[in-house]
């Protein structure tokens, strides 16, 4: 392999560990001030509670976040258009 793609490679693997920090920091302070304490249970998720069983699918959520990402995906690329 040339030095320049491993270089590259590890560059990639240093900011998107940065970025993992700081979403995960973000994520810890908002948690804690009840920002997020409504993510994961919103209304339309699945939760089903039996006698022996519990299951539950967090659909709403899912949405959510794909909108969110798809939004915050799409602004990027706009960004780096030429």
């Amino acid at each position: 392999m040339d030095g320049s793609l491993l270089f590259s490679i590890g560059k990639l693997i240093v900011v998107a560990g940065f970025v993992l920090v700081v979403v995960g920091a973000l994520v810890m302070t908002a948690s804690r001030l009840g920002f997020l304490g409504g993510m994961g249970s919103l209304p339309g998720d699945i939760a089903y509670k039996g006698k022996h069983v519990s299951f539950y699918f967090p659909i709403v959520t899912c949405l959510v976040l794909s909108v969110v990402v798809t939004f915050v995906l799409w602004v990027v690329s706009m960004i780096r258009r030429p």
